[in-house]
């Protein structure tokens, strides 16, 4: 999908977007992103909540979508029924623009005390939501909470914007601008075919933290980039995916479920019970080799003279996996400092992977925290070297290769 900062729409003709509608001062932007829906050729019905209608009117809405509202489960003139089920049948996307925090709090619930929930429950087609709420309303622990569970469950987030907001306050929270949004949504409903649907991947990421005592611990400087920009990439193209994420800043790629960890044995145990059920794996994750013998149930105290601490190997999570890999597709990554390719090599033959992704700490651009690589595919053929890319073109990449080895 195009970055969701492309304010460019694509053509929405002949898509059915149902357009939610909560109870936010930035209501009134939903006018215009409806007339931008419109403008872009799709055909909007629109559903508001009861306290919506405080903030925008149900008739500007009607003109400008030239629908009826929906704010009822049904017309109390006639008894006419307003079908949840129907509008969930209907929509090739459902976006709620608005969406307030007390919405999300209820998606993620699976409350049903109004249409726009029922509806969103009922929903078979991609749901998008922009939140819109005071900043410290969206900083909170539980609305975060809120939005990574529906990330996990694949509703997609347009991001709030920072700026002034409706309490006088500065700072994020103010709903994206509605040709930002329309633009996400036409991305979206025009993105690539889901190539590799039914498919399962399960991917690792990020950093293993390693206990010394309460306080302190052994770990290393991945960020995760690759990791998720690879979860996101396969997500994208329609594959299940469970990402076993060491500790790291990142948020949820869309479509992904997360399973946190912290230790190389936590991230073992996970990532052999998600491989079971996997039709491949992506090991991306920089996973300690070594683990202190001990842990110190106490904060360890600064002495006079040196400390050593006894290190043990930890479980090789690649090795054990291979092993037991039989027809599944296996990718490895290797970053290196050294004889680069001959050790990447090794590692292709002793994991059992079908092909290694090689980058060199010495080459400038490529490694941690980043948001660029420059690797080296490397199978039991060829190598293939490509040039510096951002993290997100690399994962493209490195998915384009996994499906030609599926298929």
């Amino acid at each position: 999908m195009q970055s969701q900062s492309s304010t460019s729409c694509p053509s929405l003709e002949g898509r059915h977007i149902l357009l939610g509608i909560t109870g936010s001062i930035a209501a009134y932007k939903s006018a215009v992103l409806c007339r931008l829906l419109k403008k872009a050729g799709a055909e909007v019905q629109v559903v508001m909540t009861p306290l919506a209608k405080q903030f925008i009117t149900p008739l500007t809405m009607a003109t400008l979508s030239k629908n009826p509202i929906l704010v009822e489960f049904f017309d109390p003139e006639n008894g006419a029924w307003n079908s949840h089920v129907s509008l969930g049948e209907w929509a090739d996307c459902m976006l709620i623009a608005p969406a307030t925090a007390n919405t999300l709090g209820k998606m993620c619930a699976g409350m049903a005390d109004n249409l726009l929930l029922t509806s969103y429950l009922s929903a078979r087609c991609p749901v998008v939501v922009a939140p819109a709420m005071d900043l410290d309303m969206y900083r909170h622990y539980t609305t975060q909470r809120n939005l990574d569970d529906l990330r996990q469950h694949g509703v997609h987030v347009v991001e709030p914007e920072d700026g002034e907001l409706a309490s006088g306050l500065v700072g994020k929270g103010r709903m994206a601008e509605p040709e930002e949004i329309a633009a996400y949504v036409g991305h979206l409903l025009c993105e690539k075919k889901k190539t590799l649907s039914g498919k399962h991947f399960m991917v690792t990421a990020g950093a293993t933290i390693e206990p010394i005592d309460p306080v302190r611990f052994i770990s290393n400087h991945s960020s995760g980039k690759m990791g998720y920009a690879i979860a996101g990439e396969l997500a994208q193209r329609g594959a299940r995916v469970t990402l076993v994420s060491g500790r790291t800043a990142l948020p949820c790629p869309e479509g992904v479920q997360r399973v946190d960890v912290l230790s190389a044995e936590e991230m073992y145990t996970a990532a052999v019970a998600a491989f079971r059920e996997a039709d491949g794996a992506v090991m991306c994750a920089a996973v300690a080799d070594y683990t202190p013998t001990t842990v110190a149930e106490h904060k360890l105290k600064k002495g006079d003279g040196e400390m050593t601490i006894p290190l043990k190997r930890t479980r090789d999570i690649a090795a054990a996996l291979g092993s037991e890999k039989g027809h599944r597709l296996m990718v490895g990554f290797a970053l290196e400092t050294d004889n680069e390719r001959v050790n990447a090599t090794e590692k292709l033959h002793k994991k059992n992977f079908d092909f290694v992704v090689l980058n060199s700490l010495r080459d400038a651009g490529a490694g941690f925290r980043g948001d660029t690589n420059k690797v080296t595919f490397i199978d039991c053929q060829a190598r293939e070297e490509l040039p510096l890319m951002p993290k997100t073109e690399v994962a493209q990449k490195i998915v384009d290769k996994i499906e030609s080895i599926i298929k």
